[in-house]
Order: C-alpha cells, then sequence, then structure tokens
C-alpha cells in the first residue's frame, strides 16, 4: 500500500471514536450532565420515598436518564458548538466522512454508557435493587434507546445554530424527563397526556426497562416505538447534518 493511500475506513471510525471519547471526558460540565446528575438523582429521589416510586421503578427510570442526557442532550450540545466553532469544517476537509462521523459520535456515546450504567447499577444494588429475568431484553432496549437519541440529537446539532440546539436540547430534555416515567409512573398524568408519553423515547425507554429487568419481558410496543425513532432520527440526521453552520 502506498504510504499516502487512505486509511480504511474502520481504522479512521476507530481513531474517530477514540477522539470523540477523549473529549467527552474533557468536558466538566459533560461529566456532570453525563454521570454526576443521574446518580444524585437515584439518591434522592430513593431517599424521600416518593408515592408509587421505590428504588424498583427508580433505578430503571434513571438508566433511561443516563441514555436520554449523554446521547441526545450532551450530544447535540457538544456537537452543535462545534460546528459553530468550525470543528467540523475542518474535519469535513479529511477523508472523514458524514456516516463515519455520525457512527463515531455515537459509539463514543455507548463507552460513556457503559461506565454510567456501571455506576448506576452499583448504586442501585447498595440502595437494595433487584433485577430478575433475563438481561439481553434490557441490553436491546439500551441499544435502540442510544440510538434513537443519539440520531435526534445529532439531527439537532447539524441543522440549528449552537445557541438554538442549546436552547432546544434543554427544553425537549425538561419535556422528556416530565413526561418519560422516569422518577413518578405515568398513571400520575392525565389520559390524554400519557396517551402522547408512551410514544416518546424516554417514557418506551424507561418503561421496557422496567419490564425487563423487573419481570424479564420485553415489550413490544416499547421495542416498536424505539425502533421506528431511531430509524427515523438516524436516517434524518444522516440527510440533512452539515458541517458548517
Amino acid at each position: 500500500m502506498s504510504g499516502n493511500a487512505p486509511a480504511p475506513a474502520l481504522t479512521i471510525l476507530g481513531r474517530q471514536t477514540a477522539m470523540e471519547l477523549r473529549l467527552s471526558l474533557r468536558r466538566g460540565e459533560s461529566l456532570l450532565l453525563t454521570l454526576v446528575i443521574p446518580l444524585v438523582l437515584l439518591a434522592f429521589f430513593s431517599a424521600v420515598k416518593v408515592d408509587g416510586a421505590g428504588v424498583q421503578f427508580l433505578v430503571p427510570g434513571v438508566l433511561a436518564l443516563a441514555v436520554m442526557s449523554t446521547a441526545f442532550t450532551g450530544q447535540a450540545i457538544a456537537t452543535g458548538f462545534e460546528r459553530s466553532y468550525g470543528v467540523l469544517a475542518r474535519l469535513g476537509t479529511t477523508p472523514l466522512t458524514r456516516p463515519v462521523l455520525l457512527t463515531a459520535k455515537t459509539l463514543g456515546v455507548v463507552a460513556v454508557e457503559v461506565v454510567q450504567a456501571a455506576l448506576l447499577v452499583g448504586l442501585g444494588y447498595v440502595l437494595g435493587w433487584h433485577p430478575h429475568g433475563n438481561p439481553a431484553p434490557a441490553l436491546l432496549l439500551l441499544v435502540l434507546g442510544t440510538a434513537a437519541f443519539s440520531g435526534l440529537g445529532l439531527l439537532m446539532a447539524g441543522t440549528l445554530r449552537a445557541e438554538g440546539t442549546l436552547a432546544a436540547a434543554n427544553g425537549v430534555y425538561l419535556v422528556l424527563l416530565l413526561l418519560g416515567g422516569i422518577v413518578f409512573p405515568l398513571t400520575a398524568l392525565p389520559h390524554v397526556v400519557r396517551s402522547i408519553a408512551q410514544q416518546l423515547p424516554a417514557a418506551a425507554l424507561s418503561h421496557g426497562l422496567r419490564a425487563s429487568l423487573g419481570q424479564g419481558s420485553l415489550p413490544g410496543h416499547d421495542v416498536l416505538v424505539l425502533a421506528v425513532w431511531a430509524v427515523a432520527g438516524i436516517a434524518l440526521a444522516a440527510r440533512s447534518f452539515r458541517w458548517q453552520a
């Protein structure tokens, strides 16, 4: 192979994924959002004993929150400002293609999520959480949830200005937190609102994780909702993502 030949796509993907992970770990505010806040929420709501939200309810919900924080909010804001500062425009002049960039960012998110899950599961055990059943359905749901939220975050970051991404990502995050059945059951919501919430990725992920980790089942509706959001989000992000602001 010639010394000037471009590196194979998998090599480029591996290098960019490692870079995305290093950048994520260097962002103090990102670590606060993705690692510290979910742990604090789990400990706090376990202590205050919110009605209907014991530790068996809370751990799956906070796992869903961690995925949403990392794959959607954190990634959308970071990517939006990288685009605004011209970082992505410079990357666009290299052999790095748009699909490889988006894939690398998603894989970097997965690496952070592994650490999140380990910390949350560990704290859950300390607080008295006892999962049941086969973990395979939960892993499938986590993969689908990551794909769904990553697609939405990259779609937002690749089309809006950085300031717009910051505002929109935080606004959507708050809505999904309130309607996601994360710290209180969806049954506490009015019927119409609950029906809408059940079609959103946050509620599908939190409910699906409770079913899979509590009874070992795999709710078909939750899988379908997450799959639809994942396919739509990734397809739209890949089609509309722009290197420059």
